[in-house]
């Protein structure tokens, strides 16, 4: 990915355009002819590479840039991996004050749903922690 930023270079990866997920697995995601080794955010401002390995690691400073981004999102899939994970009530309530809907599945189902609505022009956005 490009390193690219509206300041500057970033230290994240950044794809500077919204684009589908083409494949997941392996650890990493294929996306835009390119493909990225470990999680992802899939922002109205592109994708970006995101720290996070597993759902207990999503906190306000993992999702401060969806934050950041909120009035441009109207519904925000986190793909919490493999297996099953409750988003804590203080992150929901944080969703909710910015009226961003959020919905927790399995990282494969968050891959497809943000590509469906994705191409229905939606306003929607994903976290996305990579599987192997």
């Amino acid at each position: 990915m490009a390193v690219a930023g509206q300041n500057g270079p970033l230290d994240r990866r950044h794809l500077p355009e919204q684009v589908a997920v083409d494949g997941y697995g392996r650890g990493g995601f294929s996306f835009g002819g390119m493909s990225h080794r470990g999680s992802l955010l899939c922002l109205p401002s592109g994708l970006w590479a995101w720290p996070v390995t597993q759902a207990d690691g999503i906190d306000e400073t993992t999702l401060a840039q969806v934050f950041a981004e909120g009035d441009a999102i109207g519904l925000f899939l986190l793909g919490a991996g493999g297996g099953r994970w409750t988003l804590p009530d203080v992150l929901f309530d944080r969703f909710r004050a910015l009226k961003i809907n959020v919905e927790v599945t399995r990282t494969g189902t968050a891959v497809s749903t943000y590509n469906i609505l994705l191409g229905e022009g939606r306003r929607v956005a994903a976290g996305l922690i990579a599987v192997d």
